[in-house]
């Protein structure tokens, strides 16, 4: 979620737990080996991510998970690679972002989807404006200095098998990008964003993986992963001046976002919904099995902070569902994938599976609450 404000300080970098890794298998050793190389060398890295892009993709099954403990080992090979060093944070609009962004396309190709971007392909490329307008400069002013011009949304599509339901469509996304690099190159100076959005993307992926693996659904499902939420939301800008489908096809969207921490101010294991009182939507999902509660932050307004917002004001019913409990992490480098509860997010995307596959084969559909529409 974008903030008003930029973090604080950098922390003493202190790296991953290599040896633990290592005692996995010979591959992940190599992985490791590779991380150190790309973290060490930015020479290396450009030369040797689409190496460690293929690795990630060949650690990480195109079949669904046959089981919690499956999908626990999914989630990580997923993390290990989006929120590792070598993507230096996946900065809005770099071409760290665009590893990232290619990385979950193969992914979404590995299953089948039709693919939703330009040119025939998951991608979809964005200019952003020249100049920055002054919020996203404020943003990047204590950030790496690279150029940035364009930014890439991933897009799969699942089309649906009834033919009164296949134009219906429902909406699953996250944000791909994240802050990137620290101006200043001391000590841990990459915010590797593995909470902020690297799960929430996960959360995507797998529920793809969910819903590719049986029948296909009555309704279509579009995935779509947005590029440069951090800078201001300028990915899900591009998406809703050029959707792959009607705007006013899709029923709902569902956003993820920060769901590998706990939030202690609801009972242990839920998620809860941005807006929930604003639709019929977060209600319904938990009377089939969602454990969604209200967002206990409004005063937060996490609502208007997120993709959701962008295409919540364009009439779309459309929510952010998180587990975020205003941690000291957030927008920090120490996001990283020594602090994410896996257990949770295991937990969290399973008990989505149930009722997002209802609403893409059910014939109900969401509205807005009197006077709640954005």
């Amino acid at each position: 979620m974008p903030s008003t404000f930029l973090p604080e300080s950098v922390y003493l970098y202190v790296p991953m737990d290599i040896l633990r890794l290592m005692t996995n298998n010979f591959r992940i050793f190599r992985k490791c080996a590779l991380i150190a190389l790309l973290v060490l060398t930015p020479l290396i890295s450009d030369l040797a991510q689409p190496a460690l892009l293929d690795a990630a993709q060949h650690n990480s099954s195109s079949s669904h998970p046959a089981s919690s403990a499956d999908l626990e080992r999914s989630i990580r090979a997923e993390m290990d690679f989006l929120a590792s060093d070598a993507l230096r944070g996946r900065g809005s609009a770099t071409p760290d972002e665009r590893s990232a962004a290619e990385y979950a396309a193969k992914q979404f190709a590995a299953m089948g989807l039709s693919p939703g971007g330009e040119n025939g392909g998951y991608l979809q490329t964005l200019a952003l404006p020249n100049p920055l307008p002054k919020m996203a400069q404020y943003v990047l002013q204590n950030l790496d200095h690279s150029p940035r011009t364009a930014t890439t949304n991933v897009i799969a599509i699942l089309r649906g098998s009834d033919l009164k339901l296949r134009n219906q469509v429902v909406l699953l996304t996250a944000h791909i990008d994240h802050l990137g690099m620290a101006a200043v190159r001391s000590g841990d100076f990459i915010y590797n964003g593995a909470n902020d959005d690297a799960s929430g993307c996960i959360a995507v992926l797998e529920l793809a993986r969910a819903l590719t693996s049986g029948k296909p659904p009555r309704r279509t499902v579009v995935f779509a992963l947005f590029g440069s939420e951090e800078l201001g939301g300028f990915g899900n800008a591009g998406f809703l001046a050029h959707p792959p489908v009607p705007l006013g096809s899709i029923v709902a969207n569902i956003e993820f976002e920060m769901i590998g921490w706990p939030d202690a101010a609801v009972p242990a294991g839920d998620l809860w919904l941005t807006g929930y009182n604003r639709s019929t939507l977060g209600a319904e999902l938990a009377e089939h099995g969602a454990a969604l509660v209200a967002d206990p932050h409004t005063d937060e307004n996490f609502f208007q902070r997120s993709d959701n917002y962008a295409l919540a004001k364009s009439g779309i019913i459309a929510h952010t569902i998180s587990s975020f409990g205003l941690q000291p992490m957030y927008h920090h480098p120490n996001d990283d994938i020594a602090h994410i509860d896996f257990a949770l997010m295991t937990h969290a995307i399973l008990s989505m599976e149930g009722p997002v596959s209802w609403l893409a084969n059910t014939e109900w559909s969401p509205t807005w609450n009197p006077n709640d529409r954005p």
